[in-house]
């Protein structure tokens, strides 16, 4: 059967959301196909609760250039604003920011990872090969890798919290009763209970305006290699699924004309290009989401007006804060961020329960149980094989019961 469980939006009950009721208070703006308004400002928000956990982490955990991750994440903001016309958002790679972090990556990793993932798709788009990679992986070893990668974020998360509980146990409080407020959204209301406590400490750094350009780096073919062995390959089907094929089904719910600009090999495309030269200049490994979609487009976003604000703000922010961010990321509680992470990673790891008590557990405990052992790509694999093995001994008759009906086609 296709892939239902993706075609459907990651966002829950999206289907269902209308337009935001809020009278929009700020004039609208209309440049061409963009819209300047309270709807795009507050849709160009909708993922930052993912956005921003992951982000810091990659800039405490593993010591990305602030400068370089803002300037790049701003640029393909409003990149993919001009491309695609619509409020599509970017994102981190999920499975790559999860092992990352949780193994504290070297930054030269970590942008040779972005490269692979740059490469692969846009020789996949090239070859029109998104249909293959739909027909090959199993929803249960999809969902496999979202568990295990959920549990490496949570585990990781914990340890950070560990520097502060109190504050942590506060901070995931906060988190959950914010969750769904429009007005202050969880992630943005922690980073200001961070800055907060900051203040109180009398740690605030002195705000100073210092124009940085990002700097010119470089990666080992065998960083690559590496990178590609131990989250990239188990990211692939991820993408496919959620950042890529769940993307354009939701698009087109929403858009019926404009969002066939979101095409599947539209973006394929996209996700190849918006890491082929940006890890060379400091970003972080990104793709697309139908979660984030979803988000955006509750909160207000319907043109690429939401990605322009949130990018030209992401530039500035890089281009003449970063010395500030990197010495207030110093004294940033670390249980704070922790929070926000576990959140992320018990979030991935609730994608189980979509998953039936049926003979496809094999594959996604395989997948699970593997990758936590060894790593993402001996478990992605080890989920294929317990599928397709699995799928052969039905045919054969050996197992009886209609318990999966699932193909491989992620």
């Amino acid at each position: 059967m296709p892939i239902a469980l993706y075609s459907k939006p990651a966002f829950p009950f999206a289907h269902k959301l209308k337009d935001p009721k809020t009278p929009n208070s700020l004039p609208a703006m209309k440049i061409g196909p963009f819209e300047f308004d309270r709807r795009e400002l507050a849709g160009s928000t909708g993922d930052f609760g993912t956005l921003i956990p992951l982000m810091l982490g990659y800039l405490a955990v593993c010591n990305l250039s602030p400068t370089g991750v803002l300037v790049m994440l701003g640029v393909i903001n409003i990149w993919t604003a001009f491309f695609f016309r619509l409020p599509v958002p970017v994102e981190p790679m999920k499975v790559i920011a999860a092992v990352a972090i949780a193994g504290a990556w070297e930054p030269s990793l970590v942008y040779a990872s972005g490269f692979a993932m740059g490469l692969f798709w846009i020789l996949l788009s090239m070859a029109r090969g998104m249909d293959f990679l739909a027909r090959v992986t199993p929803e249960s070893v999809v969902t496999g890798i979202q568990v295990a990668l959920g549990l490496l974020l949570a585990w990781q998360a914990l340890k950070m919290i560990s520097s502060w509980p109190e504050l942590g146990l506060i901070s995931l409080l906060v988190a959950v009763a914010l969750r769904k407020s429009s007005l202050l959204p969880g992630a943005l209301a922690l980073i200001i209970l961070g800055m907060s406590i900051v203040v109180l400490q009398g740690r605030w750094p002195e705000i100073a305006l210092s124009f940085a350009l990002p700097s010119i780096l470089a990666f080992s073919p065998e960083e690559v290699w590496q990178s590609m062995l131990q989250a990239g390959v188990s990211q692939i089907p991820l993408t496919t699924a959620n950042a890529v094929i769940a993307t354009a089904a939701l698009a087109l719910r929403y858009w019926p004309l404009e969002g066939k600009r979101a095409s599947v090999n539209r973006l394929a495309l996209s996700t190849g290009l918006m890491n082929l030269i940006p890890p060379f200049l400091g970003g972080m490994p990104v793709c697309h989401g139908a979660g984030g979609l979803a988000a955006r487009h509750y909160f207000g976003a319907r043109t690429g007006g939401a990605n322009i604000i949130e990018g030209l703000a992401e530039v500035l922010a890089g281009l003449f804060l970063a010395a500030f961010i990197v010495q207030l990321l110093s004294v940033f509680p670390m249980a704070v961020i922790g929070s926000m992470l576990f959140l992320v990673g018990i979030e991935l790891v609730g994608f189980v329960r979509e998953a039936k008590p049926d003979r496809n557990a094999i594959p996604l405990a395989a997948t699970v149980i593997v990758s936590l052992a060894a790593n993402m790509a001996s478990g992605f694999v080890a989920g294929l094989l317990a599928h397709y093995l699995i799928q052969r001994a039905g045919k054969a008759g050996w197992i009886k019961g209609d318990g999966s009906k699932e193909k491989g086609n992620g």
